[in-house]
């Protein structure tokens, strides 16, 4: 969940290690910290520190005016052990403050570590597990830094991403992952570590990244990596797709509405180049499937967290639809914890956005335990379910920097729809359905646009519906899980209370809550099950209930209808959510809330 960025080499450090925690705030936004090897002499030499509960505007506003040094390491924290203050903000330090320590991840046995701590007459000054760490590598009886490190390591259970500093080894940073994404940046007689390529883009495109197990030593003007055992390991640096601009507001009040913005180059992104109009099929060069592999599969199961998991219900849908395979999808933080039958005739399908969420992460790795084929479908090139699954599916959706995510759920669902006409062609799509799937796909970045262009009147509804205590959000089948992804939008960004139910299932309970002060939102696409839809509204309007429908044309029945272009059945659903992300944006807008950091999340969850 939270930002570490780290730098040694010849330039003043404090404001390489800001700029950088800036552009990894969405990664954890309720305390900051930096801690450098200061450039003084006699009592000023040694590790400073400078944190605070808050966000990095805070610190730079604590951060001394002489901070002087080139060497140091930052943290940008969402709480997990400990309540958000100062005294918790990374780094944290040993009792004689020559340890410096950040963290990312969660150390299981950490309560067990600090009895024993205790016990030997440590005193700790915080609530963290992370603080455990330090005294621990204080403590380490070998003399490289390295090597205290390792022997620190040995005695803690959990997952880390970590960075230290030592006042003793004043030339060098240690770095170590297990299950926390570390990136080392490589440039010209400096180095930088971070934890996402979001904080290096700026100053280096060359990249390496740790796998899990692996630990790296930085130096201004080498570094090597290895394992935590302390075998040499062998990594070569990688060419980062996205520059430093990719990551800027572009002119847009805030990320969720520039990333909004972007879906219709996003999504002929996620196509080009993968259309064969020759065979009405698409190539997905990654897959490492071939075509008997493909006709042998009997299930599909995907696994996902949060928006992953919804755009996986979509891809599950597509998937049963033209290809003609059972599918469906699943949370991946519960499969991970059921003891689930892992069938060798089931393709899994791990999906991530930054493709290293824990939870799913921990499933592939119990999945390819046990012998599964499994597939990923993710956006970060690199990522650690990237390269822990067979093959897969780069959504290519571009850096997403807010909180909630808006267009790599949309690429990941024509991602899914690419998937899907794959598999079916070779099974039993015909080439008529596999050309009106492609004419399709061709229709998506238009149709997109073409939606955005109605944002002011959706703005004037979500003023309207800002004053809702709580929102109901309706579908049948493919409107379902768009029904779901965004009664997840609403309650992320604005606060309000939602919750998403299949429409068929309204007279099973929760026709219990409509009221006037309960607005519904349905999703009708003009498919086979609209007139059963109709007949939601129906019941709806008996009520008293107050609906905005989303469907191709006005609703008589709704107080509102979003009318949104009509694409083949299979493909409405990609369509169908994105004025729904407007509508949350604008309802959050005109709550006055913190749009691109929702309170108490983060963006990429490593931590179960």
């Amino acid at each position: 969940m939270c930002g570490i960025v780290g730098y040694i080499g010849q330039r003043e450090v404090a404001p390489l290690l800001l700029e950088g925690l800036q552009r990894l705030e969405y990664r954890g936004y309720d305390s900051a910290g930096i801690a450098i090897h200061s450039s003084g002499t006699g009592k000023n030499a040694g590790l400073k520190t400078a944190k605070t509960k808050g966000r990095v505007r805070d610190l730079e506003e604590r951060v001394p005016a002489r901070f002087a040094g080139t060497t140091g390491i930052a943290h940008t924290r969402w709480a997990t052990h400990g309540a958000p203050n100062d005294i918790n903000a990374h780094p944290h330090l040993d009792a004689d403050e020559k340890v410096a320590v950040v963290h990312n991840g969660i150390i299981d046995n950490a309560s067990e570590l600090r009895a024993k701590l205790t016990a030997d007459g440590i005193t700790f000054v915080s609530e963290t597990d992370t603080e455990v760490l330090c005294h621990l590598i204080a403590r380490a009886q070998a003399e490289r830094l390295e090597a205290k490190v390792q022997e620190a390591l040995r005695m803690v259970e959990g997952t880390y991403g970590i960075a230290v500093l030592h006042a003793d080894f004043p030339d060098r940073i240690v770095v170590a992952r297990n299950g926390s994404p570390v990136v080392l940046g490589i440039g010209e007689h400096e180095m930088f570590v971070a934890s996402d390529v979001a904080a290096l883009v700026s100053h280096t495109r060359q990249v390496v990244t740790l796998d899990d197990g692996e630990m790296a030593t930085i130096k201004a003007d080498d570094y090597r990596t290895y394992t935590t055992e302390g075998s040499r390991t062998s990594t070569s640096p990688e060419t980062v797709e996205w520059a430093a601009e990719s990551y800027d507001m572009g002119g847009h009040d805030t990320y969720m509405h520039k990333e909004i913005a972007e879906q219709a180059d996003a999504v002929d992104r996620v196509l080009r180049g993968r259309i064969d109009e020759r065979f009405a099929t698409v190539h997905l060069g990654g897959l490492n499937l071939d075509a008997r592999e493909a006709r042998s599969m009997r299930r599909v199961k995907i696994l996902g967290c949060g928006s992953a998991y919804h755009a996986g219900m979509i891809g599950a849908q597509m998937i049963e639809e033209l290809a003609r395979v059972p599918a469906d999808a699943e949370p991946a933080s519960e499969f991970r914890y059921r003891n689930a039958v892992v069938d060798p005739d089931t393709l899994y399908i791990a999906v991530s956005q930054s493709g290293e969420t824990y939870d799913t992460l921990a499933a592939v790795q119990e999945l390819k335990r046990k012998g599964a084929r499994v597939l990923g479908v993710v956006n970060v090139v690199g990522s650690a379910i990237a390269r822990e699954t067979d093959g897969g599916v780069y959504v290519h959706a571009g850096p997403e920097v807010c909180v909630v995510s808006t267009k790599c759920f949309t690429n990941t669902a024509v991602a899914f729809a690419l998937l899907a006409l794959h598999l079916g062609r070779i099974r039993d799509l015909s080439v008529a359905d596999g050309k009106r799937i492609i004419a399709g796909l061709r229709r998506l970045p238009g149709q997109i646009d073409e939606i955005m262009r109605a944002e002011d009147d959706i703005k004037k509804l979500a003023e309207d519906y800002a004053r809702a205590k709580s929102m109901m959000f309706v579908g049948r089948v493919r409107g379902y899980p768009v029904a779901r992804e965004a009664s997840l939008k609403l309650k992320e960004v604005s606060y309000i209370h939602a919750e998403a139910y299949p429409a068929s299932e309204l007279k099973h309970g929760p026709l219990a809550l409509i009221e006037p002060a309960v607005p519904t939102v349905a999703i009708l696409p003009n498919d086979e099950l609209l007139d059963k839809n109709r007949a939601t509204l129906e019941e709806i309007k008996a009520r008293s209930g107050k609906i905005l429908a989303v469907a191709h044309q006005e609703q008589e029945k709704a107080d509102h209808t979003i009318v949104v272009p009509r694409n083949e059945v299979e493909l409405d659903p990609v369509l169908m959510g994105i004025p729904l992300q407007l509508l949350a944006y604008h309802t959050a807008l005109a709550l006055g809330r913190d749009i691109d950091k929702p309170r108490n999340l983060a963006k990429s969850v490593t931590v179960e």
